[in-house]
């Protein structure tokens, strides 16, 4: 297995060297950048895994460096924070990270997090071969880690398509929201429900037609969600 190339973006170099240097430790091949600006034109011009952003950063911060770096890549992304309200947290998933990390954290916790957003990446991509997941007119390639519905191509990253992958392999049953989380991001994010919300809802607004009317997600209310059927 190939060493899991990772960016990690932060101006306070202090801060970004102790990060780095504990992911160098555990195997990983770690590119740094200064602001957000540096970020961008390294995730365009090499591939990599896995970002790792604060969110306060000058000249560009972290929320429109995330942005960008979605509309470019469907890596894993986590931020940095400082901000500990939970609406700070989903506005942050909403802008297309995939984790939130609150300032001090400890070194275990953030290798932990940075396990589980490689998991994910190996997740989305150990379907048997040949796997095809089809439902009315969403299909799911596993071969390809692709998705189409009526016909067009979805722009998914990796945690969406885990999500939505998930759902299609459970259609017509409900789903608790502690499984997605378990299955998708690990068992260490059994409480961190807003997760699923967004990332569920992030689905919702890319592939229903009429979210009044869902065809494919259903919310069953304090148990989970259910796709399909």
């Amino acid at each position: 297995m190939t060493a899991p190339r990772v960016l990690v973006v932060d101006d306070d170099p202090p801060l970004r060297r102790f990060v780095a240097r504990n992911l160098a430790a555990r195997g990983c091949e770690v590119t740094e950048a200064g602001n957000g600006l540096e970020a961008l034109a390294i995730v365009e011009s090499q591939p990599l895994d896995l970002t790792i952003l604060d969110i306060m950063m000058p000249r560009m911060d972290g929320l429109e460096t995330c942005r960008r770096i979605r509309e470019r890549s469907v890596m894993p992304i986590i931020v940095l924070t400082a901000l500990s309200e939970q609406a700070d947290k989903v506005r942050i998933l909403d802008q297309g990270a995939d984790d939130c990390l609150e300032k001090p954290f400890g070194v275990n916790e953030l290798l932990a997090r940075v396990r589980s957003a490689l998991r994910r990446v190996r997740w989305s991509e150990q379907a048997a071969t040949g796997t095809v997941l089809r439902y009315r007119d969403l299909t799911f390639d596993a071969d390809r880690l692709a998705a189409t519905c009526r016909g067009e191509s979805l722009d998914l990253s990796r945690t969406e398509l885990a999500v939505l992958r998930y759902l299609m392999e459970h259609l017509g049953r409900t789903v608790p929201h502690t499984a997605i989380l378990e299955a998708v991001w690990g068992e260490e994010y059994r409480d961190e429900t807003q997760y699923v919300r967004v990332y569920v809802s992030r689905l919702r607004q890319k592939i229903e037609r009429d979210l009044g009317h869902p065809e494919y997600f259903f919310t069953e209310h304090g148990l989970g969600y259910r796709f399909g059927v």
